[in-house]
C-alpha cells in the first residue's frame, strides 16, 4: 500500500512525486515507457523550454483555454519558482528571445536527469508498467491495475499527458481513466500544430525558412485572431515553425471558419516605404528581367511564386513595369495570403487541446470533484497555452498545487 500512486513519469508526474515524497508521502511513479520524461527530452527541439521568465499574469494571458482555472496554481507556483527550483538543483538556466527559459547546456536531458535525481533523493519508487485501469471503491480512488501488477494507494494522481507525440507514450490513457471515473472529456484537438495549406504555392517553397516576418490569421471576422512577428517555415503540406504553432492554438474548428494566413514579408516598412525601396532596386537594375530583379528583396525560393502571383510577366524589363504593377507587387509582399485547409494530425501537435473538464476538478488541490482521492496534473486537464514555455509551467504549477495541498 502506497500513500500516493502517480500514473505517468513525465513533467507533471515527476514534479508532483518530488514534492509529495519530500512531505513524507510513500510515493510510487508507474510509467509505461522504459525511460522517464520521454516527451520532455524532445521539447524545444531537444533543448527543453522549461518556462517563460515572466509573471503569473503574463502566463494567464498566454493560456487561451480556461486560464482562470490556473489562477490559484500559478499563484502558488510561478515561473520564478520554476527557475529557482532548477537552479537550486544545480541546473544553470538562460533566458532567450520571448523570455523563453532554457538550460544553458541546451540539453533537455539535463532537465530530465535533474527531475529523476530529485525523485530518487526524495525516496520516490519508480516502476515500469502499463496501467490499464483505475480501482475505485465507494466513490474513492484506491489504486490501479497494471499489466504486471496491481498497485494499492490512498491517493492516485493521473499525470499521463495528452495525445500528441504518441511515440513518447502520450496515447490518451488518462482520458480513458478519467472517463471511467465519470469525468467529462472535452473534445481532443491538436494545439501548437503545423497547418495544411490549400494553395500549391506553399509546397513550392518547401524548406524555406522566414525570419522577422509578421503572420496574421483571419477567421470570419475582420479583426485577426492572431498577429505576431517571428519565424516560420514552408513544408510539403503547408506551413510550420514557431509563429504557425502559436497561431494554430488561436484557431478553433476549421470546418466552421475559413481561416486565411497573411504574411507580411517586410513588416518594418509601410506600403510607401516599400514602394520606394522597390523603385530604388528597379532603378539600379533597369535593364534586368523582372524575375531577376528581386534577389535583394526576397529569398530565392520565393521569387518564382511572387512573380507568378503578381501577374507581371517575369521576362518584362523592370524599366517597363508600370506604377500600378509595382503597387500590386508591394501589396503582395505585404499581404502574401494562403488558405488554411486543416490542422496536421493531433499526433503531430506539440500540445493536446481538450481533456478532463476543469469544472470537475478543484483548482486549488487538483482533486476530482466526482471521486475522492483522485487527482489530475498537466496536459490531461483541459488547459493549454501558446508556445514559449507556458505549457511546461502549467505542468509544474498543477503538480505543485496537488502536492502542496496533500
Amino acid at each position: 500500500m502506497y500513500d500516493l500512486l502517480v500514473i505517468g513519469g513525465g513533467a507533471s508526474g515527476l514534479f508532483a512525486a518530488i514534492f509529495a515524497a519530500r512531505k513524507g508521502f510513500n510515493t510510487v511513479i508507474v510509467e509505461k515507457n522504459n525511460i522517464l520524461g520521454k516527451k520532455l527530452l524532445i521539447t524545444g527541439k531537444g533543448r527543453c523550454n522549461v518556462t517563460n521568465n515572466c509573471d503569473s499574469e503574463t502566463v494567464m494571458k498566454n493560456i487561451p483555454t480556461n486560464p482562470r482555472f490556473m489562477f490559484s496554481a500559478l499563484d502558488g507556483f510561478s515561473p520564478a519558482d520554476t527557475i529557482e527550483f532548477f537552479e537550486e538543483q544545480g541546473v544553470k538556466l538562460k533566458t532567450e528571445r520571448g523570455n523563453r527559459v532554457f538550460p544553458q547546456s541546451d540539453k533537455s536531458s539535463d532537465i530530465v536527469d535533474t527531475l529523476v535525481e530529485a525523485c530518487k533523493k526524495a525516496g520516490v519508487k519508480i516502476i515500469h508498467d502499463n496501467i490499464t485501469s483505475l480501482i475505485i471503491e465507494n466513490h474513492s480512488a484506491v489504486g490501479a491495475k497494471g499489466e504486471k501488477d496491481t498497485y494499492s494507494a490512498q491517493k492516485v494522481l493521473i499525470a499521463t499527458g495528452g495525445m500528441s507525440y504518441p511515440k513518447t507514450g502520450s496515447t490518451g490513457d488518462g482520458y480513458i481513466f478519467a472517463k471511467s471515473a465519470g469525468h467529462t472529456i472535452m473534445p481532443i484537438r491538436p494545439s501548437l500544430v503545423p497547418l495544411e495549406i490549400e494553395e500549391k504555392e506553399a509546397s513550392q517553397m518547401m524548406g524555406l525558412s522566414l525570419k522577422n516576418v509578421t503572420l496574421s490569421v483571419y477567421g470570419n471576422a475582420k479583426k485577426p485572431v492572431f498577429k505576431e512577428q517571428g519565424e516560420m517555415l514552408f513544408t510539403h503540406f503547408g506551413v510550420s515553425g514557431p509563429l504557425v504553432l502559436s497561431a494554430s492554438s488561436r484557431m478553433r474548428k476549421i470546418s466552421k471558419e475559413q481561416y486565411k494566413i497573411v504574411i507580411d514579408m517586410k513588416p518594418a516598412l509601410d506600403i510607401n516605404q516599400l514602394d520606394k525601396r522597390i523603385l530604388r532596386d528597379f532603378t539600379e537594375a533597369k535593364n534586368r528581367d523582372f524575375q531577376n530583379s528581386l534577389g535583394r528583396l526576397l529569398p530565392a525560393k520565393m521569387i518564382p511564386v511572387v512573380v507568378s502571383l503578381s501577374g507581371i510577366d517575369g521576362t518584362k524589363k523592370v524599366n517597363e513595369i508600370t506604377r500600378e504593377e509595382r503597387r500590386r507587387l508591394v501589396e503582395l509582399i505585404k499581404n502574401l495570403t494562403f488558405t488554411v485547409k486543416g490542422f496536421r494530425p493531433v499526433e503531430e501537435g506539440i500540445i493536446t487541446g481538450g481533456g478532463v473538464s476543469v469544472k470537475e476538478i478543484d483548482p486549488k488541490t487538483m482533486e476530482s470533484k466526482l471521486v475522492s482521492n483522485l487527482y489530475f496534473a498537466g496536459e490531461v486537464i483541459d488547459v493549454d497555452a501558446y508556445t514559449g514555455g507556458f505549457n511546461l509551467q502549467i505542468a509544474f504549477s498543477t503538480a505543485y498545487a496537488f502536492a502542496s495541498n496533500l
